[in-house]
């Protein structure tokens, strides 16, 4: 949101709502509430509060980085690929140099393909997930050594 300028968002589908608001000091604030059949609306002021973490998986927000140690994560969710095509090459394996222009894998978006870049100098140690995998956005898709 910090990065976008974003300041709410909203979702609502089929009697759920989902409304994340940066609040005052800048931090993510997140609200739901369910819409139900009764006759009555449920008042502003007692719909649930949740904090962004209450929502993220903590595999996802974790920033207990190792020193020297950094992860590309996801800056999207989607489906993650190690490569172009099935047939080809991965972008990146265990040991690889990259730049922050290297492009590591392919996240496929609402049938786009993305290519993602490093974003970080350094040597790719692992990637972290699977090829074909589901990403959530923030994710760690790789760990690399930075130098």
């Amino acid at each position: 949101m910090k990065r976008s300028e974003l300041t709410e968002f909203a979702v609502e589908d089929e009697g759920f709502k989902l409304k994340i608001r940066r609040g005052f000091n800048g931090q993510p604030m997140a609200t739901q509430s369910q819409v139900s059949n009764l006759p009555f609306v449920m008042a502003a002021e007692t719909t649930p509060t949740l904090s962004l973490n209450q929502l993220v998986p903590e595999s996802v927000t974790s920033t207990k980085d190792e020193e020297g140690i950094t992860y590309i994560k996801s800056p999207m969710v989607g489906t993650f690929y190690r490569s172009a095509s099935p047939d080809s090459k991965s972008f990146v394996d265990d040991n690889s140099k990259v730049t922050e222009t290297s492009v590591i894998c392919i996240i496929e978006a609402m049938k786009i393909m993305n290519e993602i870049q490093a974003e970080v100098k350094g040597t790719i140690l692992e990637a972290v997930v699977e090829n074909g995998q589901p990403v959530e956005y923030g994710q760690r898709l790789f760990k690399v050594k930075q130098g």
